[in-house]
């Protein structure tokens, strides 16, 4: 077989002429060799190792592909897992396939994502410069070609606009290649370089950690990479494994257990270790190595068997590429939305996207899926809720799909001048999630506490400690290593009202890319004696404001004594740039209206004045979401309002944990516009 080309971690710009760019996909390498006719499909991985009993439908693909064709071909691609929509997915989604031996497949549909051309028949084509083998490749694979082999992106010159979707998407990274390259087999060459977004690459196991409380079969991996003979210890993780996964992980560890430990120096561990001989390599992603060269926020991704385990080292990703969306410009990030996710320039407030703009959008897919919560789902939580609130009980919950939640307290009473209880509070959510669960998809979430309801003192917490199976949890770029809980699935919501969270609090980016948020907002907090009228006129007026500028913004009550109005981003836009329009939103309309709205965050300085508050806008601060419940003495929810509303006047009692319900089933979801809508593009706005 001839050997695949190599990538080097290295530094590239995203505009350059020379240079093409493509999507880094998170799959297995694959050669492919198809005979003439294709009577006969080898697909071999980079290491040599035949693929083609564990592919079965791509090498079936190949075949029927090169029936026609009188000449053998040898092909270039990445095998990459498929989500529910056709599109490429992580490498965790393969690990039902790595160890398959006879063709018997049963679990994740696949693709071929090909992109470069070896060899024709005779014609070796190496020696040719990657655009010519590209143009090669593009003709063999014309349209009509199974839809499990596919050419993959490829863009020349200007990589911005893939770089902001591989941000929006969550993708491991681009690659930029030199559009003159010619392929050299076998070598990692500087012509081809890995851009990476979310750091990941392999390492090797060197032992495991005893588990904790309930957790089953071990706590933590130990991982290293080699330097020169010697293995050094890089850190350890106990996150991204299911139960299926740690039985399967630790029956392939159990055989290669030994006393000795194969790290050059032992390291320290918080559970008793166990070592085995370094012959396992797991895939890692992590958000950046420590300054004592250790992984930060390291989550398993699954085992390879197509790498050598002394072949592993320390791969030092640039820190232009780290940290590159902190350094973002509110230009370049607008420059690099793609024309999908571009604002109108005119009637941004007054009309909702276009379905073609929605189609653009990328809400989580996970939300999608765990959002189909049925009407006779919801009613059958309600009922089982209700029975063990009127039996004074504890019990165990049945959730969709067979999953199970233990519930606790469910009389406790959290409001007391309404005498709604614990067992309210998880019917309301059990009621609205199919609308709330989008809007919290993939979202890092902040709990504040009232497990003694909205009278006593609550606290907060933001880190995760040991949780039921199902409820998501990951780990977060900051100093604390500990994993949070995640948005986006109805049995991770329902835990967070066994824990008496009363109201949802997200970030405002996701956890594929903490640093960029998906939208800003204007948080109007009015003094004591101020009526909520005053509070509508100045939603009223960001609005104005923000129509002049072609934006889109919703507007949802705040659940409490205030209104919020959200603003949608172009993808890629940093914090940083976020924050900056919204104050300088802020400070227009309180330059405008200095007797009804203030940005003076003294609150003695306000007087009867709305305090527009801009400063939610930074990485780890929250807001309640929409249809969020909140702690006020009325059981008030963050309701999205229509404009409409806000220039008739609304009372905020009127939303209530009791009243929502009714009200999502009557007008729909209100908030599905703003999840869905191309975002402000902050270059088109500075230069309008």
């Amino acid at each position: 077989m001839l050997q695949p080309m190599l990538a080097t971690l290295a530094e590239a710009s995203l505009v350059d002429p020379t240079l093409v760019y493509e999507p880094k996909y998170d799959g297995i390498r694959a050669i492919a060799e198809v005979d003439a006719g294709g009577t006969q499909v080898r697909l071999w991985s980079r290491l040599g190792n035949e693929k083609t009993s564990q592919f079965p439908e791509i090498a079936r693909a190949l075949s029927a592909w090169a029936r026609r064709r009188r000449e053998p071909v040898v092909l270039d691609g990445e095998i990459v897992a498929l989500d529910e929509h056709g599109e490429p997915a992580g490498f965790q989604q393969l690990q039902g396939r790595i160890h398959v031996k006879d063709g018997h497949v049963t679990e994740a549909p696949t693709a071929l994502m090909l992109f470069d051309v070896l060899r024709v028949g005779a014609k070796d084509l190496r020696e040719q410069p990657l655009t010519e083998r590209r143009a090669v490749l593009e003709q063999l694979l014309k349209k009509g070609t199974s839809p499990l082999l596919r050419v993959s992106t490829q863009v020349a010159g200007d990589g911005r606009a893939l770089y902001a979707d591989a941000l929006a998407h969550g993708w491991e990274g681009l690659i930029a290649k030199h559009a003159a390259s010619k392929y050299r087999s076998g070598k990692r060459s500087p012509d081809w370089r890995k851009l990476k977004i979310i750091q990941e690459q392999e390492f090797v196991v060197g032992g495991w950690t005893e588990p904790r409380n309930a957790r089953a079969y071990f706590g933590a991996l130990l991982l290293g990479v080699y330097e020169g003979d010697s293995l050094v210890y890089v850190g350890h993780t106990g996150t991204g494994f299911d139960g299926k996964e740690l039985a399967r992980v630790m029956a392939r560890l159990a055989p290669l257990a030994t006393r000795d430990c194969p790290f050059i120096r032992k390291p320290k561990s918080n559970e008793r270790p166990h070592w085995v001989r370094p012959e396992l390599v797991a895939q890692i992603k992590f958000t950046e190595w420590t300054a004592d060269n250790h992984l930060r926020h390291p989550v398993y991704l699954g085992l390879r068997d197509d790498k050598r385990p002394t072949d592993v080292v320390r791969e030092q990703a640039p820190r232009h590429h780290a940290s590159v969306t902190k350094r973002m410009d509110v230009s370049a990030a607008a420059v690099a939305a793609p024309p999908a996710h571009r604002s109108r320039r005119s009637g941004g407030l007054s009309r909702p996207p276009s379905p073609a703009a929605r189609r653009s959008a990328t809400p989580a897919t996970t939300a999608r899926r765990d959002a189909r919560v049925s009407t006779t789902d919801q009613q059958a939580l309600v009922e089982q809720l209700r029975a063990l609130e009127d039996a004074r009980r504890d019990g165990t919950l049945t959730l969709p799909g067979g999953d199970t939640l233990a519930v606790t307290n469910l009389h406790k009473v959290f409001w007391p001048a309404l005498k709604l209880t614990k067992g309210d509070l998880f019917r309301y959510y059990a009621q609205v999630a199919p609308a709330i669960l989008p809007v919290l998809a993939d979202r890092p979430l902040v709990m504040k506490r009232f497990p003694n309801g909205i009278s006593a003192k609550p606290f907060y917490q933001h880190r995760a400690q040991d949780v039921p199976a199902g409820v998501r949890v990951e780990p977060v770029a900051s100093e604390d290593e500990r994993p949070q809980l995640i948005g986006g699935n109805l049995k991770t919501l329902l835990y967070t009202c066994q824990l008496a969270a009363i109201s949802q609090d997200p970030w405002f980016s996701r956890v594929q890319a903490p640093d960029t948020p998906d939208h800003v907002a204007l948080d109007l907090d009015p003094s004591d004696d101020v009526p909520f009228a005053q509070v509508l006129d100045v939603a009223r007026w960001i609005r104005d404001e923000l129509e002049t500028l072609g934006v889109f913004a919703l507007p949802k009550t705040s659940g409490a004594s205030g209104l919020h109005v959200f603003i949608p981003l172009a993808p890629g836009t940093p914090y940083d740039a976020g924050l900056l329009f919204a104050q300088l939103v802020a400070t227009l309309i309180a330059e405008k209206h200095p007797k009804q709205a203030t940005v003076e965050r003294s609150v003695r300085a306000r007087g009867r004045r709305v305090y527009v508050d801009y400063l939610q806008n930074i990485q780890g601060k929250t807001l309640a979401s929409a249809y969020s419940a909140r702690a006020s003495e009325y059981a008030g929810v963050s309701t999205p309002l229509t404009w409409k509303e806000v220039d008739e006047g609304v009372e905020r009692e009127a939303f209530t944990i009791l009243t929502i319900p009714d009200r999502l089933r009557t007008l729909g979801d209100l908030w599905a516009p703003l999840i869905n809508a191309p975002g402000a593009n902050l270059r088109d706005i500075a230069e309008g």
